[in-house]
């Protein structure tokens, strides 16, 4: 996964809905507290609005003109006037202004209206404005009397207002206004409005909340649930893994990555069915995750692939741990003993910065590789990635890199090994072999790059480039004039899915100008195993156009005896495994002994490869085995030397004698 990729899953991964839920409450409470806000601002607006209209009122009235006392008097209203040092010059009544607070501009929601004149509360009155603190506005919950309200159905609320004379000094006028039930009704009525509008927009708030906390988990869900196990998958395992490692606290805690795989999942599916196979998986991942350990991490990953992350001392603790699992595994299911294979790579120590930025794809896939040594085995097994892994991988990736050029360079070199009568010692035939002699890796034996090319598919080509080649030597030979022999040329076992393949070797024998009696096509008997119908089909319209064809490594399966009674061959290659040292020999003649009778009978040659020995040659000849291929008469040569063996049909004793090496 592409570090982009990682840190948007992350994201993802720690957005918890728990935050959303606080959010919303959080909000919640916000919109209450502003409608109860509301009541007291609205109200609050309606005293200081009354103050307003009674001050504007009084100055209408009386129009006040530098403190003239006459006018005052006639009102009956409560004045006093004071010097410009605060001193009482003048007044009727008691003074009750409380003049030990701060006097107050009145404002009008929140949006200052300076006015010329100055707020005092009356000391007698029992109400309080603004908590006592000067230049706030009135706090409207403090100045309605709910008792009095009750009783008289309306609130009297006493004030001073204070103007400035002319000459300095200010005059204070007492008044006061009425709160009623209508006005009350009023401030509820807009308070309620504004409530209305504020629960439709929590209301909205939560929806939107909640489809929000779904939208999260539902997300949640679709990128960290696996399907088919119905546990987490790769993208989880990911995630949670780089959370893991990066953590302070496992700074000095070792770390193995593991590749946990059912073998023969496919198998289990094809017997029953494709929903009994998802359940069984389903019934694997909660054993493993239920059996991982704490700290410990599992999920499902492609078909049959159980990654994990697991926390361990050392090697030892690691591998019980994982042998419990799979001992546990095993005993899954009553009526089948399943086979788990783990491939294992174990993290080295590193920094938190470095943990931070491992490449868990790496990981995972030498994990894999570990285990894939352990795939052609049905049984249960555990596999730690090592050195030789590592560098045969970058081996693999070297070769992989380098065979196309090598093949345009022609660094491919054809190789040919002799076949000879064991009875007259006469040149009968020749195998063609690859040689890889490189310009950048020297000179590479064939079971270095061979297993690689037929694994990675580029052995098709390598087919065309040997058999275009044998054909331009056999061309090349006949013009010259050499008495040449039929060379085998060997066809993986990839070529024989394609429906041309007589007509490719055909043609390419033409344009080379190889009469097709010169080349026989030589095939793996595992090869029979892909398409039998596609088999048999190939090997006919071969023969058609006049080539033979042999089965090479006879007696190496297990199925060899049905392939003969299904593939109608022209010559059978008995294994060299029947010849090897340490065998039981007199066994081994009985077996090659009957297989040279049956080939006969079923109208077959026969070569026997390998052969190394004199007593093996004499054995051989006295069964009526018709070609002898092996280090007795020739190891495998380059083109120039096998023409001088073309000339030589008759070895002489001390060629046939030279000391024999190992074939490659």
């Amino acid at each position: 996964m592409a570090n982009k990729d990682l840190k948007i899953a992350n994201r993802l991964i720690r957005r918890n809905p728990t935050f959303s839920i606080i959010t919303m409450v959080l909000l919640s409470i916000i919109l209450i507290v502003s409608i109860i806000a509301s009541f007291a601002v609205f109200t609050e607006y309606l005293v200081q609005t009354k103050i307003a209209d009674k001050v504007s009122a009084i100055q209408e009235i009386y129009k006040i003109d530098n403190g003239s006392s006459d006018l005052l008097d006639k009102t009956g209203a409560d004045y006093f006037a004071t010097d410009s040092k605060g001193n009482i010059i003048l007044g009727n009544e008691d003074n009750t202004c409380n003049m030990d607070d701060e006097p107050f501009e009145l404002h009008f929601l929140f949006i200052e209206s300076k006015s010329d004149y100055l707020i005092y509360m009356d000391e007698e009155s029992g109400y309080v404005f603004s908590d006592g603190v000067a230049g706030n506005n009135v706090n409207a919950m403090h100045v309605i009397n709910e008792d009095a309200l009750k009783e008289e159905g309306y609130v009297k609320i006493p004030f001073w207002a204070a103007f400035a004379k002319d000459g300095g000094g200010e005059l204070f006028i007492k008044s006061s206004i009425e709160i009623t039930w209508a006005d009350l009704s009023s401030v509820i009525v807009i308070t309620a409005l504004f409530g209305i509008v504020v629960i439709l927009l929590l209301v909205f708030v939560l929806i939107y909340g909640i489809n929000n906390i779904a939208n999260q988990i539902r997300i949640r869900k679709i990128l960290f649930m696996d399907r088919l196990s119905g546990g987490h998958n790769w993208t989880w395992f990911l995630v949670h893994s780089h959370n893991i490692l990066k953590k302070r606290i496992n700074l000095k805690s070792r770390f193995a990555v593991v590749d946990l795989v059912f073998v023969k999942y496919s198998n289990f599916v094809l017997c029953h069915s494709k929903e009994e196979g998802e359940k069984m998986l389903s019934k694997i991942y909660l054993t493993i995750a239920t059996n991982v350990g704490r700290g410990n991490i599992a999920a499902h990953n492609a078909q049959a692939h159980f990654p994990m992350l697991i926390k361990f001392k050392d090697e030892n603790e690691l591998r019980m741990k994982l042998q419990g699992i799979i001992g546990k595994l095993e005993k899954i299911d009553q009526d089948h003993k399943f086979g788990f294979q783990a491939g294992v790579d174990v993290i080295p120590p590193l920094s938190r910065k470095e943990r931070k930025n491992l490449d868990m794809d790496v990981i995972y896939n030498n994990a894999s590789a570990a285990r894939m040594q352990l795939e052609d085995k049905d049984i249960s097994g555990i596999r730690f990635y090592d050195t030789k892994l590592l560098e045969d991988s970058k081996w693999i990736d070297r070769v992989t890199e380098k065979q196309q050029e090598a093949l345009a360079k022609e660094e491919f070199a054809v190789y040919y090994q002799p076949k000879y009568d064991p009875n007259t010692n006469e040149l009968q035939g020749a195998e063609a072999l690859i040689r890889w002699i490189s310009e950048d890796l020297g000179f590479v034996a064939p079971g270095r790059f061979i297993p690689i090319f037929e694994s990675n598919g580029f052995i098709t080509e390598i087919d065309h480039y040997m058999l275009s080649h044998v054909a331009r030597d056999q061309a090349k030979w006949i013009s010259q004039g050499y008495s040449i022999v039929p060379v085998s040329v060997n066809v993986s076992r990839a070529h024989f899915i394609e429906d041309d393949l007589a007509e490719q070797i055909r043609d390419i024998c033409m344009e080379n100008g190889c009469p097709a009696e010169y080349i026989e096509i030589e095939l793996t008997e595992s090869a029979f195993f892909d398409n039998k119908d596609k088999m048999v089909s190939t090997i006919k319209k071969l023969q058609s156009y006049g080539f033979a064809v042999s089965m090479d490594d006879f007696g190496s399966g297990y199925s060899s005896l049905n392939s003969l009674k299904d593939l109608p061959l022209n010559i059978l290659k008995l294994d060299a495994g029947f010849f090897k040292e340490g065998e039981d020999l007199t066994r081994s003649e009985v077996v090659v002994s009957e297989a040279i009778r049956l080939a006969k009978n079923l109208n077959m040659k026969t070569v026997a490869e390998g052969i190394e020995e004199k007593p093996q040659v004499d054995f051989l000849a006295k069964e009526g085995c018709d070609m002898i291929q092996g280090y007795y008469f020739a190891k495998p040569m380059p083109g120039s030397d096998y023409e001088q063996k073309m000339n030589k049909t008759n070895p002489s004793s001390a060629e046939a004698s030279d000391t024999p090496g190992h074939s490659e």
